[in-house]
């Protein structure tokens, strides 16, 4: 269903951008083609290098290292169902 609505919009979008051009001669046609080339060209560089410069800019105070508790594993091991005490070896020996 999803597959089919990004369909149908690429599909209106294209013919638009068709009947937009269509009326332009090949020449004017390359350079706007170019121009949109390099506008959002210019658009997804200066977004990549902006959020790169933004990542972590003004969260350098926020951030603080916290030491690490315990683990509560040997408080649930004392717990545990199997006992050493009753723990026998069922192995045959040979004698």
């Amino acid at each position: 269903m999803i597959r089919k609505i990004i369909q149908r919009v690429n599909e209106w979008l294209e013919d638009r951008l068709r009947n937009l051009i269509r009326p332009l001669s090949p020449d004017a046609r390359v350079i706007v083609i170019v121009t949109m080339l390099v506008v959002f060209s210019g658009l997804s560089i200066y977004m990549t290098v902006s959020s790169i410069y933004n990542l972590g800019k003004g969260k350098g105070q926020e951030l603080q290292i916290e030491q690490i508790e315990t683990l509560k594993l040997q408080m649930e091991q004392q717990r545990d169902s199997i006992n050493r005490q009753n723990y026998q070896e069922y192995e045959r020996t040979s004698e």
